[in-house]
């Protein structure tokens, strides 16, 4: 006896063999050796790309009252990517040898940097003391710190490795060395970039294995230290206990935040289109820095918003692939504290925009205006990116298409000439 499928049945099949076939292709080409390599790359380049534009329309206000140029900024953002770029193309082929020699001398002066924010060369900017005027420039040591910190934590790990079984030398000298870094930002009052050394610490020291008895504790010490600095000040008590609800307090501690949530609920599905922002109009301060995101929710909506953050999740993902593929333990340290580093900044700074977590200063990675942020990320997903062309799989994978794509005008010319010649 025969069994006849219904069309509805026959159709369900279909569907549900087209959905199988569809994801054995994508798991094809995402176990591919270069698709780490590759979704790097193009995924930094339109987080680039996207940056320069959203800057351009969230500044253009700005720039034209303060400097009577609508390019103002978005003309220096283009500037720092101009620096930025030949630094992230030589960080991809530095040697590993001389990145581990780099990492004390490098976080030695990134201290060096941040002692200077108190003297007479440091700028206060939005109440915090923690920028370096150089010529015609400000710089952000607390940036460079971030990346400095990375590589050190890295070198410091491969080098430890037989003896991370005993939890001393998991924490000594990491932990104090950050506590001393993390000290001197806050000193120069920025709260916020002090959360983010803490997630890297306590990032790095996850996935070199912390027992979690000493991982939760630390966490905990941690956020215990950050709710006393919080209290210590008047101006962070208020953000911390109005920010869930920031259209209480509107004309005062609400405003940024309320502004925020106004530019993100008014873009819909796809936005008011480019340039087309109300909030950029003085009504929402840092349009053009730490609230980029929410111009970039107005003016391309919901879609744009999920662009971007799918856009830091194939990082993320492809970051961490680099890491857990990577047989040398510098390689996975630093391309995972890297990975933690970017993600810490992304998830604090759009959850402050969607008033999830307190406004406390902390650009969107790539997007945000700033050389000082800018320069120091894209030099680390160089080295990421460097990392994965680097690995045996995808290393022999490229050198084939390299030879194919030199034999190919070979192959050419001798098909043309069987041709000519079977003629």
């Amino acid at each position: 006896m025969s069994i006849t499928a219904q069309p509805g049945e026959r159709a369900a099949f279909g569907v549900r063999d087209g959905v199988s076939t569809w994801i054995a292709t994508m798991r094809r080409h995402l176990d591919r050796p270069l698709t780490p390599y590759y979704l790097l790359v193009g995924a930094t380049a339109l987080l680039l790309a996207i940056g320069l534009v959203m800057v351009l329309s969230a500044s253009s206000v700005d720039g034209f009252e303060k400097h009577g140029n609508s390019y103002y900024w978005a003309l220096k953002q283009a500037m720092w990517v101009v620096v930025a770029m030949p630094c992230a193309w030589l960080a991809t082929r530095l040697p590993l040898k001389f990145l581990r020699v780099i990492a004390w001398p490098g976080l030695a002066v990134a201290v060096a940097l941040l002692a200077l924010t108190q003297t007479g060369l440091g700028v206060e900017v939005n109440g915090n003391k923690n920028w370096l005027a150089v010529g015609p420039f400000q710089v952000q040591p607390s940036e460079v710190a971030k990346f400095a910190m990375v590589l050190w934590c890295a070198d410091v790990y491969a080098r430890k490795d037989r003896l991370l079984g005993h939890w001393r030398h998991l924490v000594i000298p990491v932990v104090p060395v950050a506590g001393v870094i993390t000290a001197l930002v806050l000193v120069g009052g920025d709260l916020g970039t002090a959360l983010v050394l803490v997630a890297i610490t306590l990032g790095m020291l996850w996935v070199v294995g912390v027992p979690g008895r000493v991982f939760f504790f630390a966490a905990s010490l941690a956020s215990v230290v950050a709710l006393f600095l919080a209290a210590s000040s008047p101006e962070r008590m208020e953000r911390l206990t109005k920010f869930t609800n920031p259209f209480s307090d509107f004309q005062n501690s609400g405003w940024q935040a309320g502004h925020g949530i106004l530019g993100m609920a008014s873009g819909g599905l796809f936005g008011k289109g480019i340039g087309a922002s109300q909030q950029k109009w003085g009504n929402l301060p840092e349009a053009h820095t730490d609230f980029i995101f929410a111009v970039l929710g107005e003016e391309l909506g919901l879609v744009g918003t999920l662009l971007v953050l799918g856009l830091f999740l194939v990082i993320a993902y492809a970051g961490l692939r680099v890491a857990m593929e990577a047989e040398n333990l510098f390689v996975r340290y630093a391309t995972a504290g890297i990975v933690i580093w970017l993600t810490a900044h992304t998830i604090i700074n759009i959850g402050m925009v969607l008033a999830l977590l307190p406004v406390i200063g902390i650009p969107l990675p790539l997007v945000s205006y700033g050389g000082s942020s800018l320069v120091p990320e894209l030099v680390a997903l160089g080295l990421v990116i460097g990392f994965a062309r680097s690995a045996p799989n995808a290393a022999g994978e490229l050198q084939r298409r390299r030879t194919e794509r030199r034999g190919a005008p070979g192959r050419v010319r001798r098909a043309v000439n069987a041709r000519a010649a079977a003629r």
